[in-house]
């Protein structure tokens, strides 16, 4: 038995008090119209890595998920509207819902755990969490979360924009597809939903590690390639100035990386949120100090930093303050 299947079983047995993940039937609109919809995309980070809570044979939390911050007098504070009265895990937030599709499926409903990779288990959550939370106080509105992100996908081929040239990447094909399915069937996918109408309100990409790993092509036409999928994204939505977060690429580095493609990466990304056409409405998100080592984490999967759910706690909270400074004040 492999590691990572060892401990989605262990993880599975350690949830006993929260809830099942609500259907989409039993929302209400609880925000007025028009919803405000933020589109969250990226590879396997952004589909939401973090664990919950690890309780192996032992019988004593791992170090780095939500439940030993809990435990933490130093850190149980930051995660104080994620718990109930009785101290249990929240059962979410009717009004903030989401639409996540990966490769695995899709699901949609309201705002809570459960829409990590392994979509619809409890056990995971990825930045969509604190972003959700941050944007749902942000605004008396109902807030709309449609996050497309596909393990493994790069934007040299996978992501690949038209104004790029060649031939246009399936995901990026698929994330526009996914983003008007949803729009175009309101009603359909939540509803709840009693109209008033959308508005798109920003952009949140998180990725960077296929074409890190690609140093010949991926990495040198990255500040390209993203510069053209925020350009087409905005064109195909025909918001020509959605408000576009970039999270800095981190992996297992954290502060200390010296791998020339991964710094080349990161500095790609700042340099498009820092393109004068993008002022003003793009933000680069520094995250690399948010990557908490191997020791202090729930497994050794350093490309996914180490499913450390601080980290993605950290993350969620990053983009979504970054966003509310792109937005201003509520309108």
């Amino acid at each position: 038995m492999n590691r990572t299947f060892l401990i989605a079983i262990l993880l599975a047995a350690a949830l006993p008090a929260a809830a099942a993940p609500s259907p989409a039937k039993s929302l209400k609109q609880v925000g007025k119209g028009p919803l405000k919809v933020f589109i969250l995309a990226g590879q396997s980070n952004m589909q939401g890595q973090g664990i919950v809570t690890a309780v192996p044979e032992g019988g004593v939390e791992k170090p780095g998920t939500l439940a030993s911050m809990l435990k933490n007098p130093a850190k149980a504070p930051l995660l104080k509207h994620w718990v109930n009265a009785k101290g249990e895990w929240a059962e979410g937030r009717d009004d903030v819902w989401v639409y996540d599709v990966n490769e695995f499926g899709s699901r949609h409903g309201r705002l809570e755990f459960g829409y990590g990779w392994n979509l619809g288990s409890r056990m995971w959550f990825g930045p969509e969490m604190q972003f959700g939370h941050l944007l749902g106080d942000h605004f008396e509105n109902q807030v709309l979360i449609i996050k497309t992100a596909w393990g493994g996908r790069d934007l040299l081929k996978d992501f690949r924009p038209p104004s790029s040239g060649g031939t246009v990447g399936p995901f990026y094909t698929e994330m526009i597809a996914t983003v008007n399915k949803v729009l175009g069937d309101l009603k359909g996918q939540f509803p709840g939903y009693t109209g008033g109408g959308y508005e798109l309100c920003g952009f949140v990409w998180w990725h960077g590690w296929n074409d890190f790993c690609s140093p010949d092509k991926g990495t040198p036409e990255y500040e390209k390639n993203l510069t053209n999928l925020i350009n087409d994204l905005r064109k195909e939505l025909k918001t020509p100035k959605l408000p576009v977060v970039i999270g800095e690429f981190t992996g297992p580095w954290g502060a200390d990386c010296k791998e020339a493609a991964a710094v080349t990466i990161r500095k790609a990304q700042q340099a498009v949120a820092e393109k004068p056409e993008f002022a003003g409405t793009a933000k680069f998100v520094v995250t690399h100090d948010f990557v908490r080592p191997e020791s202090e984490s729930p497994t050794g999967e350093g490309y996914h930093e180490f499913k450390n759910g601080e980290t993605y706690f950290l993350l969620g909270d990053a983009f979504g303050k970054a966003m509310i400074s792109l937005l201003g004040k509520p309108h």
